[in-house]
Parts: structure tokens; C-alpha cells; sequence
């Protein structure tokens, strides 16, 4: 990475610079966290008010790059999480979905390390068998994504996985747990970006969690006007057990479960 620095002296001269080095457009976060962060880590690192030295830093170093965008991108997620909502999947989502006959198409938007997108592959395995689907992961950090695709987890990512579920479709090795082929198969994972990149069209559901709370106001809606209109009609968008959504009229969705919006 190349770029040419001026003398950055606040934070809004600094969010322009990272969108140029980066792609990352920082206007689309909530400020008063993301600017939080952000001072915080440049604290920890040694860089406090320096933010033309940190830039530089970030320019040169690509582990104090790596590190940082992953504090950015908030990638806290887990295996099950929110059990409940899950079980509303399979008991009343995927049953009314599996009532069209084309092959079922699942995303996982900011998926992080994949987690997400592998337990609705353990579901589908579990209690699906005979459906047809693939699934889609994406996540704007390309070091999560390696994480996803490599299918290797820690113990902790599993506290609110079934302990039959973990038996049957990961493996130990080495005090840690590899996803099986047999959840693989039907997973791809790619870089994308939310707010600024294409959407597939298509799709018959589409995970989003407790992501979008980061975002502003103007972020949440254009995210969420581009979800829309991704998914195919009677299609559901399954959000985070704090994102309500709000104005769902224009956007033709309707809620049919507790964070479970149908087109």
C-alpha cells in the first residue's frame, strides 16, 4: 500500500484519508462509537492525536493494517447465537420456503468468520436433508473470510451449539473444531463491501445480524432498500435480536416473526 499523507489533524480529515487507502467509507458508522474506536486503538498503539503518523503506520505495516480494520468491522458472532431465533428458522422459515420448488438460495451478509453461514448448513443437513440450497457468505474483511473458509474454530464459538450438532459436523484437532465437507459443500465465501458494492438478486433469505446497528440512519436505509430488493418474493430478511425495522411499507416487507421480515 502507497498513499501521500498531508498533516491530518482531526478526525474527519483522517475518516476521508482511510477511505482513500482502504475503501472503507467510515461516514456510514455511527461517529460517536466509530470515533471511539478508532482513538482508542491509535491510543493502545502509540499514535494518541498523531493520526499522520498512525496513517503512515497503516500504509507500511500490514499487520497494524490487518489488525485495525478488523477492529473497525466488529467481527463478534458465534454458533447459534440467539438459539431461539434459530429454532424459528427451522421450524417456520424453511418449511414455507421449501414450499417453492427451485433450489433454496441463503446469504449471509457480514458473516464474518462464517460462523453464521454454517449453522444454517448444519440446519439444512440436519433437519433438510433433502432440499436443494447454497449459501453465501460475504464480509467486507478478507482475513475473517480466510477464517471461513478454512472452517476452523475455537471451543468458545460454540456456547450456544447443540452438543449433538457439534459431534456430528465438526471434527477436534488440535483443541480446536474443523468444519466438515459435509457443511462445506454448499458454501461460497467473498469479499463485498454492503454499502457501495452489487447484490445478487434471487435470493430466499437473507441474514443480516447485528450488523447494521453500527451504522447511521441514512447507511440503514439504503442497506436496507438494497436487501429488498435482492430477495425473491416471499423471500425473508432475518435480522439481529436488536435491529427492529422501521417504515417497512415502502421497502414491501411485512414482519412475520420476531425479527423475521417477509417480502
Amino acid at each position: 500500500m502507497t498513499y501521500t499523507f498531508q498533516d491530518i489533524k482531526d478526525y474527519e480529515q483522517f475518516i476521508k484519508a482511510f477511505h482513500s487507502l482502504s475503501g472503507l467509507d467510515l461516514n456510514f458508522y455511527k461517529e460517536t462509537q466509530m470515533k471511539r474506536r478508532i482513538n482508542n486503538f491509535i491510543s493502545i498503539r502509540g499514535y494518541a492525536g498523531n493520526y499522520t503518523g498512525f496513517l503512515k503506520a497503516l500504509s507500511q505495516d500490514s499487520q497494524l493494517y490487518d489488525a485495525f480494520f478488523k477492529h473497525l468491522t466488529i467481527n463478534v458472532t458465534q454458533f447459534f447465537r440467539d438459539d431461539k431465533l434459530w429454532g424459528t428458522l427451522r421450524e417456520k422459515i424453511i418449511p414455507e420456503l421449501n414450499k417453492k420448488r427451485a433450489p433454496l438460495k441463503f446469504w449471509s451478509a457480514g458473516c464474518s468468520a462464517g460462523q453464521e453461514a454454517y449453522t444454517i448448513a448444519s440446519i439444512m443437513a440436519e433437519y433438510f436433508p433433502d432440499t436443494t440450497f447454497s449459501i453465501l457468505g460475504t464480509d467486507i474483511d478478507v482475513n475473517v473470510l480466510k477464517q471461513a473458509k478454512e472452517g476452523i474454530y475455537e471451543e468458545r464459538d460454540f456456547a450456544s451449539t447443540p452438543r449433538p450438532v457439534l459431534d456430528k459436523y465438526f471434527t477436534l484437532v488440535n483443541r480446536k473444531y474443523q468444519v466438515k465437507d459435509i457443511l462445506k459443500k454448499n458454501i461460497t465465501f467473498k469479499e463485498q463491501n454492503l454499502l457501495t458494492d452489487h447484490f445478487e438478486k434471487g435470493m430466499d433469505l437473507i441474514a443480516c445480524r447485528n450488523v447494521v446497528i453500527y451504522f447511521t440512519d441514512e447507511a440503514k436505509d439504503i442497506l436496507y432498500q438494497k436487501f429488498a430488493d435482492s430477495l425473491n418474493p416471499r423471500g425473508f430478511l432475518f435480522t439481529g435480536s436488536t435491529e427492529h425495522i422501521f417504515g417497512k411499507t415502502h421497502l414491501n416487507l411485512k414482519s412475520v416473526s420476531s425479527f423475521f421480515y417477509q417480502k
